[in-house]
């Protein structure tokens, strides 16, 4: 089992920057590749961003391009999410997750593991 807990979401105004972590516990961090979804009510959960086991590959949905940052710290067993430029659309519940495969992977049934979200609202 691993364990996955996410902080550092919060209210913001558009054009503003948050940092979201995501610790894990129980089993080798390492061992894992990780990624980042969304959610808004009465929507499908989306792909955001994903990186591989030891973080030399990473991968974004398109809507965050350029804008979202995913990064890791594997002797701290942590990952994170810096957004930058966070707009409207961004509000939503992000939600951390680890695959036992190789990463990069952009649906959710590929992960095994999932935290119990932490909220981002932007407002405009």
């Amino acid at each position: 089992q691993v364990q996955l807990v996410e902080s550092g979401g919060g209210l913001v105004q558009a054009g503003a920057s948050l940092r979201l972590s995501c610790a894990a516990s129980g089993r080798t961090f390492s061992n894992y590749a990780m990624g980042w979804f969304r959610q808004v009510p009465g929507k499908e959960r989306e792909f955001v961003a994903a990186i591989s086991r030891l973080g030399g590959r990473t991968y974004y949905g398109d809507s965050v391009k350029g804008r979202f940052t995913i990064s890791r710290d594997n002797e701290k067993n942590t990952v994170y999410l810096q957004m930058d430029s966070l707009k409207p659309e961004d509000t939503a519940i992000y939600y951390c997750a680890a695959e036992r495969g190789y990463g990069g992977s952009h649906l959710p049934g590929e992960y095994d593991y999932w935290g119990q979200g932490t909220q981002v609202t932007v407002s405009s």
